[in-house]
Formats: structure tokens, C-alpha cells, sequence
């Protein structure tokens, strides 16, 4: 299946930059999310809503094609409690390293290996046509710093929850008379 984790260019927020354009100075390019995108991202995340997103790239090329970025993104985002499941802000500042490859062509038989070293260091994320989307990358990793199981600040369990009695094994601790 060649090519089929290419990024589709219809994004929510879709912001290319032609990779030959890049040379050895580093190139600064800032994204901001516009109120179509932000809502468009919030339900493909699954969460209330997007307030802001923005991400600043330093691009510097390095060699094959390979494009290296600094990302520094700025994101306020409203998710549900886990606990309360009440609605609330929070705001994300991540900076991350990436490198953007240029996808090459694998035979058909072919399958990329992945080992354990492949892992370390920056995320790669394929381009292909000599384009690279900042807009998607800037997506992805909003979704990859969104907390799974956000908790309201303060937010608690309610002491029933808490409630040792109510363990699996409670009953066969009190029959065995066995310490805590």
C-alpha cells in the first residue's frame, strides 16, 4: 500500500510550504488557526472547543531532502473533566522537534522496518511533491499534547469513590481477619 500515510492537503488547518525553497538559513513561518479550523479540529478531536492555536517554525534544511523544525505552539482548548464532567480551559505551550522526510518510493513487496532506535529522536513526518504542510504537523501534535483523561484543576473523587469497603476483596479481607 504505497503512499497511504500521506497527508491529505484538504486539512482542517492546511498551511504548505514548497521544501526547495528551503536552503541552509533558517526560515521562520508562524500558523494560526482561523475559526473554521479551530472548530473543524475540536470535533475531529472529539472536545468542546479550540480557542487559539498557533505554532511558530524554524525550518533549516538539511541534507536528502530532509527538512529539520523546531515547533513552538501556544493552544488554549476546552475538554471535559474525567471527574466532574464539567467543561474547562487549559492552556498547552509544548515545544517539539520534528524532521520533515521525503517519502521514497518502497516496492510493493517491501515493508518498512521499524526498530527500537528508529523511535528516538524527532518525530518524521513524510512530504511528498516537494510540499511540506505546516498547518497538518501543527495539528497533529495539538492532538498528540491534548491529555487523555483531563482533570479540572481541584477536581475531586467523591469519598464514595474512594470507599475501601467497596474494594473486589474487602469482603475476603474481613473474613480472613488479615491486617492492612
Amino acid at each position: 500500500m504505497r503512499g497511504s500515510y500521506i497527508t491529505r492537503m484538504d486539512e482542517e488547518l492546511s498551511r504548505t510550504v514548497k521544501a526547495g525553497l528551503i536552503h541552509e538559513n533558517p526560515q521562520t513561518h508562524e500558523v494560526v488557526a482561523d475559526e473554521t479550523a479551530l472548530t473543524a479540529l475540536a470535533e475531529r478531536f472529539g472536545i468542546p472547543g479550540i480557542a487559539k492555536l498557533r505554532g511558530d517554525f524554524t525550518l533549516r534544511h538539511k541534507r536528502s531532502g530532509v527538512i529539520a523544525a523546531t515547533l513552538r505552539m501556544h493552544a488554549r482548548v476546552t475538554q471535559v473533566c474525567v471527574v466532574t464532567l464539567e467543561p474547562f480551559e487549559s492552556d498547552i505551550t509544548e515545544e517539539a522537534e520534528l524532521r520533515f522526510v521525503p517519502i521514497r518510493e518502497q516496492a510493493e513487496d517491501e515493508e518498512e522496518e521499524f526498530l527500537p532506535e528508529s523511535l528516538e529522536g524527532p518525530d518524521e513526518l513524510p512530504y511528498a511533491n516537494g510540499i511540506i504542510d505546516l498547518g497538518a504537523a501543527l495539528a497533529e501534535q495539538l492532538a498528540l499534547a491534548l491529555d487523555p483523561y483531563p482533570r479540572k484543576p481541584g477536581a475531586e473523587l467523591p469519598p464514595e469513590a474512594s470507599d475501601d469497603s467497596a474494594h473486589p476483596f474487602a469482603a475476603l479481607k474481613s473474613r480472613l481477619g488479615k491486617p492492612d
